[in-house]
């Protein structure tokens, strides 16, 4: 196990199409949890240093992260869509045609990049007050809004690039990247939060300059890897020439996976709208739960992201009885941790919250935001792994529906109904039953096989 996990974390070209299924999964698991821990470290990492500036400054950061959910959405779906067209080539074991899917996502990436970024760095403070009528929270928080939304470039070629490299199977390089980006945003953060040796002390707006530098150092990595020779995924400038029938078909698997993602986020950040009518506090509290689960969420993802690439390579070489078996012992793995995780949320609590902040109301809101949304854990760890393999499949459309059905039919009137009648408390129960209500929808879809004649 040791030899495994030491391989995992150098990163191999181990074909993950023959040969034991653990040790697969293994090998694609560790450094992808490794990863996306390092994503949540981003977040965590902000709003510990932020929660110094006192409520405002977290409840503004809280409402900025929820509207560049919007972001990450469209980041996700194309990722989705890469991970797809790049495994399904490896596994074929047409890496020419693996390099030309890689290229081709990007320019999308670009693109769009641009087309959501640009807007959002013009109009943060406009942003900023459709989520919350305080004053005080626009006020201190509309310049770190602007530059979030400037970054939107970094913030989609650092999950897209990843999302290709996790396709080819070098997850490895993927986790590299992210731990790069963090070490760069450790060192910045407090340095230009509170105007540590030469730089100024820019307060919240300091934290987003922070983030944006580490992610963009993040990229110009990324795209060294892309183009150094010997990798499993090596890309050329002829890549990047438009070819529009592939750039078609990627656009055609992604925007159901945009839309998949975009629902999803889009009520997470009317959940946030819901929360900020009970005031700054509520919100705060409400914001360093979030970013506390997301610290668990995020590293649990990487068991889904290892069954994308899985799923997506072995349908690509004619074994979807071996894509099947590896979606269920990813689920299983997830549920393992995620129940470990949960026992933690629902005893330790209150503790948890106050390495961030000791205002007592904040830390109220807080522990019941943790606990409550954890009592959910269980079946949110089989949701996540079988959303992703219907990616990993190309099958965006499943999971799309899911969320049309389970966000939008179904959390966003519980959780108004419930806030009416518990306060904020509603609003995390809600997000406990709808993420149990994915879990039950995904299985029985998953059974149906639909997945299995997708064609990408």
């Amino acid at each position: 196990m040791i030899e495994t996990i030491r391989e995992a974390l150098r990163g191999s070209h181990q074909d993950f199409t023959e040969g034991s299924l653990k040790r697969a999964i293994a090998l694609l698991a560790i450094p992808m949890v490794l990863e996306l821990s390092m994503e949540s470290l981003f977040v965590i990492v902000n709003v510990f240093w932020v929660a110094g500036l006192g409520s405002n400054a977290v409840a503004a950061v809280g409402l900025t992260e929820a509207m560049l959910t919007i972001v990450f959405g469209v980041a996700m779906g194309l990722c989705a869509a890469a991970t797809a067209f790049v495994s399904r080539r490896i596994g074929e074991k047409d890496r020419e045609g693996a390099s030309a899917a890689a290229g081709q996502a990007i320019l999308i990436g670009i693109v769009l990049s641009l087309l959501l970024g640009i807007p959002g760095a013009i109009w943060g403070r406009e942003l900023l007050t459709l989520m919350t009528p305080d004053n005080a929270v626009i006020d201190t928080g509309h310049r770190f809004s602007s530059i979030m939304f400037g970054s939107t470039f970094s913030i989609l070629l650092i999950f897209l690039i990843n999302a290709i490299f996790r396709g080819a199977g070098d997850a490895a390089i993927a986790m590299r990247v992210l731990c790069l980006a963090n070490a760069v945003n450790l060192v910045l953060d407090p340095c230009l939060i509170f105007g540590l040796g030469p730089f100024p002390a820019l307060g919240v707006t300091g934290s987003a300059i922070a983030t944006s530098i580490g992610r963009t150092t993040g990229v110009a990595y990324q795209i060294y890897c892309l183009f150094r020779p010997g990798e499993r995924l090596q890309l050329h400038a002829r890549d990047f020439a438009p070819r529009w029938h592939l750039m078609w078909e990627m656009f055609r698997v992604s925007v159901p996976g945009m839309v998949q993602y975009l629902i999803g986020t889009a009520s997470w950040l009317l959940l946030s709208r819901i929360v900020a009518q009970f005031g700054s506090v509520a919100t705060a509290g409400y914001t360093i739960a979030i970013r506390i689960i997301i610290v668990t969420i995020l590293p649990s993802w990487g068991l889904g992201a290892a069954a994308a690439t899985l799923m997506g390579q072995n349908l690509g070489a004619g074994k979807p009885e071996r894509s099947e078996q590896a979606t269920w012992l990813c689920g299983w793995y997830n549920m393992i941790f995620l129940g470990l995780v949960s026992l933690a949320f629902i005893f330790f609590s209150g503790p948890l919250i106050r390495i961030f902040t000791t205002e007592a109301p904040v830390v109220a809101v807080g522990q019941n935001a943790l606990r409550l949304i954890s009592y959910g854990y269980l079946f949110y760890a089989y949701g996540m792994v079988l959303v992703q393999a219907f990616n990993g499949a190309g099958d965006t459309v499943t999971p799309t529906v899911i969320n049309v059905v389970c966000y939008w039919l179904f959390q966003l009137p519980m959780a108004n109904w419930l806030a009416a009648r518990q306060g904020p408390d509603g609003v995390f129960w809600a997000v406990t039953f709808t993420e149990s209500l994915i879990a039950v929808c995904g299985i029985l879809a998953f059974r149906s096989g639909r997945w299995r004649r997708v064609k990408v």
